[in-house]
């Protein structure tokens, strides 16, 4: 009897030894096992500790290299009348100077002391300062902006500070945990995680100014004074800088957007190098692939971007691409919709060469394209009488658009590509009546007079709705 118990016992004590050593040395690469209930399917993940996100590193390696940005903007406005006779001849009273404080996040991206951060938030900013995660407070003066992409650098006069170095935002992919850094509501050096949402999203422009937007979106809780912040990876790397949410209260709502490192590196070596962003050009307009155009040229996907024009002279037209072919791809870098052609052509400067791939005839072609800087030289004239002017297209105003504003003459703004027109924030419609002084009332006037300036240009005229504006820029 005895000895049948001792059996019973050793063998419980084997089995449960085997059993032990069978799960130990089971392959933990199958994880993924899939189990049927009821005749419908659904998969079961098995994670190990090292499969779950850990954030640690990444967030103490990164926090000390984003900072708060506090920025004192002037703004001039006009008292109440001083005085009945004010009033009655639309006098306005004595002008009053009052300062608007904001706040933002900004990233050191160089030891020296060079930091990015938004346009927007120190635009028109008469003072900067720069406060540390060690809480040191520098004053920073502003490097250079770029509206078209959200982007500026400041800088402060230190040595040795901490960087973030530049991941390449490229390889992010959907799903991958990021964190969002900065000091929104001037909670400092606040961090948040989330996903990648979304890449190539773009939001869209009421105001008419030439933007290029391939926003990198995220569930990250972002909020004001998050803009400037850092986006980085599970590694610490630098993906993105965050610029954008999309709210109805403007706090919050589950959405955030930032810009991609690839795009804030490019344009932050040109404004610290050169002062101002070389930008390239390709010199086509296109649009999304449509259910039509996808069945009439029989295309395997939606992705990428059919090409509507070609403009005459432009680095796509000497490149050999075509009206209606398929861009597809730039520099092997491939693009699914016009989002991600701009990044991907802003990654390059005027002179730099690539491979296009583009679908023709059902076939995929590639061809070699050396970019450049403005569309067509300028004072050029296109097919339709148009004249170039800095990146823009000048014509003379025509009857509708002159009794629509109560003007008697005028040059119309009728596109605004790379230059010095979109450099100066200028929409699309605007109007010029004024060149130095001079009045004009067609594109050759404005030319003739800008010929013969030496060093400035300074023009003066209405917006597309009638409000007077004016703007000016240094020629070379």
């Amino acid at each position: 009897m005895k000895k049948g118990v001792l059996i019973v016992l050793l063998s419980a004590l084997v089995g449960g030894l085997t059993a032990f050593a069978v799960v130990k040395n089971t392959d933990m690469s199958e994880k993924m096992t899939v189990v049927s209930t009821d005749g419908s399917q659904y998969r079961t993940v098995n994670l190990s500790l090292s499969d779950y996100p850990d954030f640690t590193y990444a967030a103490e390696s990164a926090v000390d290299a984003v900072v708060y940005v506090k920025v004192v903007a002037k703004d001039v406005t006009i008292g109440a009348p001083n005085s009945i006779f004010d009033f009655f001849f639309g006098y306005g009273g004595t002008p009053q100077e009052r300062e608007k404080v904001g706040s933002g996040s900004g990233v050191i991206i160089r030891p020296d002391g060079y930091i990015v951060t938004n346009n927007h938030v120190v635009e028109g900013a008469t003072d900067i300062q720069v406060t540390l995660n060690n809480n040191k407070t520098f004053d920073a003066k502003l490097i250079g902006t770029d509206p078209a992409t959200d982007v500026a650098i400041i800088k402060i006069e230190a040595e040795g500070l901490p960087v973030i170095p530049f991941g390449d935002s490229d390889k992010l992919r959907l799903g991958e945990w990021v964190l969002a850094i900065g000091s929104p509501y001037d909670l400092r050096s606040t961090i948040t995680a989330g996903i990648v949402s979304a890449k190539g999203r773009s939001m869209p422009n009421y105001d008419g100014e030439f933007k290029i937007e391939s926003f990198i979106q995220t569930d990250a809780a972002v909020n004001p004074g998050n803009s400037g912040g850092a986006l980085v990876d599970k590694k610490g790397n630098l993906v993105g800088v965050n610029t954008a949410i999309i709210s109805q209260t403007g706090s919050y709502t589950g959405y955030s957007f930032a810009i991609p490192s690839n795009m804030v590196k490019k344009v932050a070596e040109d404004l610290i190098d050169f002062g101002s962003v070389k930008r390239a050009v390709l010199g086509i307009t296109m649009q999304p692939i449509t259910d039509k155009i996808y069945k009439e040229l029989k295309l395997s996907s939606f992705d990428g971007v059919y090409i509507t024009e070609v403009l005459s002279g432009s680095a796509a037209d000497q490149a050999g691409v075509k009206k209606g072919d398929i861009l597809i791809a730039v520099d092997s870098i491939k693009v699914r919709n016009a989002a991600a052609v701009q990044e991907a052509v802003n990654s390059f400067r005027p002179g730099d060469e690539a491979e296009l791939t583009v679908i023709r005839d059902g076939k995929e072609k590639v061809l070699d394209v050396k970019f450049k800087s403005t569309m067509v030289d300028n004072g050029s004239v296109d097919e339709e009488g148009a004249v170039a002017f800095y990146g823009a297209k000048l014509k003379e105003a025509g009857k509708d658009k002159l009794e629509a504003l109560n003007l008697d003459r005028g040059v119309e703004i009728v596109s605004v590509g790379p230059g010095k027109i979109m450099d100066a924030g200028v929409p699309e419609g605007f109007v010029i009546l004024y060149v130095n002084d001079q009045p004009v009332s067609k594109p050759q006037d404005v030319m003739n007079i800008v010929k013969k300036s030496k060093r400035a240009v300074f023009i003066e005229g209405v917006t597309s709705y009638g409000k007077p504006s004016y703007f000016g820029f240094g020629v070379e």
